[in-house]
């Protein structure tokens, strides 16, 4: 499974050192994919703190030059160069606070994936596209763009808007409708079997319950990533057996 901590615009130097401290060791001999996502200003000393660990390290977003006068964007070719192996792309945030759409978010992951790094690409309805009946439409029209990707390198991130930061979570049956609509989705474009991901107020309560859903893959964890005590129980609260979904 892939079990990513999404940071967000959180944490400092003296936290990552603490959290390192005490979820790295934990993580030794995992059958897990376990990817650290601090802001942009932690990743060469995360990099540098989860070398020789199972935990690689991840990104919150990358652009899809790579140089250029971008100001305030960040090349994933540089990403790489600091040792980052992950990155997340077209997060709900970005899409609802900062212009993101389907296609930049593609030329994003796009670029990503040229540039050496593994994919987690985010895709959700809003609530009022949920009442609608909107969900798969939407799902489609988000992932329609990734055509242009190889399935080797990408995770999709199942985050329905409405569940993120919310403290409600999406029941069993609606994550395993979706997940199964963006597997089929995703098979009929040409690219095989692509890990599916949960994220959406995933905390160590449903856990458990979240992972053991058939076609969740993994989980893209917010806030309750934060606390090394709290991602570890989730970590541990996932199938033993492993893999990618």
């Amino acid at each position: 499974m892939i079990l990513a901590a999404n940071w967000k615009m959180h944490g400092s130097s003296e936290h990552l050192v603490s959290y390192c401290e005490a979820l790295l060791p934990r993580c030794e001999s995992l059958p897990h994919q376990i990817v650290l996502c601090p802001p942009y200003p932690l990743l060469p000393q995360a990099v540098m703190l989860c070398a020789g660990s199972q935990v690689q390290v991840g990104a919150q977003n990358c652009h899809w030059h790579q140089q250029g006068a971008f100001t305030g964007e960040v090349s994933p070719w540089l990403l790489v160069q600091l040792g980052v192996g992950w990155v997340v792309v077209g997060h709900s945030e970005r899409r609802q606070h900062f212009g993101e759409t389907d296609g930049t978010a593609a030329a994003r992951a796009k670029a990503a994936q040229e540039a050496g790094l593994r994919v987690i690409f985010c895709v959700g309805e809003t609530l009022e596209e949920r009442q609608r009946g909107e969900t798969f439409e939407v799902l489609q029209r988000q992932l329609h763009p990734l055509e242009v990707l190889a399935p080797t390198a990408v995770v999709v991130a199942y985050e329905p808007v409405w569940a993120i930061g919310t403290g409600h979570n999406a029941s069993p049956e609606q994550i395993q409708q979706a997940h199964q609509f963006i597997q089929a989705y995703m098979r009929e474009q040409g690219k095989g079997e692509v890990a599916v991901i949960y994220g959406g107020s995933v905390k160590p309560e449903n856990a458990a319950e979240i992972l053991h859903t058939p076609g969740v893959a993994g989980a893209l964890v917010g806030g309750a990533s934060l606390d090394a005590t709290a991602f570890w129980a989730i970590i541990q609260a996932a199938p033993q057996q492993g893999g990618e979904g």
